[in-house]
């Protein structure tokens, strides 16, 4: 059958769904010609509703899973019959999910199988919830279970121009005058999860960020979301220099631009450091109880740093890790350093 309208479905959350647009490249590429829209809830919609490869959003609501309730289930279906698709692209693992796509009447539906949950789909790519694989690799799997190509697919935000003139204001106007650093200390919280303990402490995020900076000649910028003022000025009272710091300052699109503009990104194994990572910025994610096999940046310029640990073999989905200790678990301020500067300076001789 001629594929014209596809939807790809995942809603939550903003890691994910950058990380989907590896899955999206793909899709595009396998069908040039098609009109793609994406199923994103509200609250992750903004890192897409831009995007070069994409014809129109679904937006599926404030909740991570829109089909949990009865109503959020009906509409869903309701949702997916009129928009007419030839084929529906699932990434979520719920069998909620499974039954709203077998009822919504699209004729091809591929999807992720995970312990039988997909037994909506027609087309399965079966996932083996306790092999460590990353997230972005099992997503290409439903197109590769399509029959198509996934090779040299990425994460991949495209940089607006007129984020960029917003951010450049703003830097000059805060007198960032040279090549800076961006460190973003917030992350773990989004609709479908909260896990603080993927937050490196403040003091190593100052301590790091001082030592970069004078080692490259860099100017610190400290970035972070509207709620997380507290933790800016955790760092700021850690910092020998002053900072410019931008707090709930800029959308999302900005912090790609941001990203961009930056001589370095360094944050947390949390969205907004995957959202640098997938605008082809040099970024660096700090990981603690989480798993960089899973979850690290999905993109060619970006490193991963992370003391050896045990970890939840199901991944995130296992729940906050009990007992997680940084000073004795987690990567050190001297091995992060020693790691970003063999990364910088690979990547410059490169």
């Amino acid at each position: 059958m001629s594929i014209r309208r596809i939807v790809l479905i995942l809603p939550c959350c903003i890691g994910d769904v950058v990380l989907a647009t590896a899955t999206l490249m793909a899709l595009r590429r396998a069908y040039p010609q098609a009109h793609i829209t994406w199923a994103v809830g509200s609250w992750s919609r903004a890192v897409v509703e831009s995007h070069d490869l994409l014809d129109a959003l679904l937006d599926t609501g404030p909740h991570a899973l829109p089909v949990k309730s009865l109503a959020g289930f009906t509409r869903f279906v309701q949702q997916l019959r009129a928009g007419r698709y030839d084929l529906a692209v699932s990434l979520v693992r719920s069998p909620l999910m499974s039954a709203a796509v077998l009822l919504s009447g699209i004729p091809k539906r591929a999807g992720l199988d995970s312990a039988g949950r997909g037994f909506g789909y027609n087309i399965r790519a079966p996932v083996n919830p306790r092999e460590p694989r990353h997230e972005a690799q099992i997503y290409l799997d439903v197109v590769r279970a399509l029959g198509k190509d996934a090779e040299g697919c990425v994460a991949n935000v495209p940089v607006q121009g007129e984020d960029v003139a917003v951010v450049k204001a703003a830097l000059a106007q805060a007198g960032v005058q040279r090549r800076f650093i961006v460190l973003n200390p917030a992350g773990g919280r989004n609709p479908g999860m909260i896990m603080d303990s993927k937050r490196w402490p403040p003091q190593n995020v100052a301590a790091l960020g001082e030592r970069l900076a004078a080692r490259y000649g860099a100017q610190m910028v400290l970035v972070a979301g509207p709620d997380d003022g507290a933790l800016v000025e955790a760092v700021q009272a850690h910092l020998q220099q002053p900072c410019v710091a931008f707090v709930g300052r800029f959308t999302f699109g900005q912090i790609v631009a941001l990203a961009d503009l930056a001589w370095l990104y360094i944050g947390n194994d949390t969205g907004l450091t995957h959202l640098a990572a997938a605008s082809d910025a040099r970024t660096v994610m700090i990981f603690g109880p989480s798993d960089p096999v899973r979850y690290a940046p999905f993109t060619t310029n970006s490193l991963a740093l992370r003391k050896p640990a045990p970890v939840d073999a199901r991944g995130v989905a296992g729940g906050a890790q009990k007992g997680w200790d940084w000073a004795r678990d987690g990567i050190s301020v001297d091995d992060a350093e020693n790691q970003i500067a063999a990364f910088v300076e690979d990547l410059m001789s490169g």
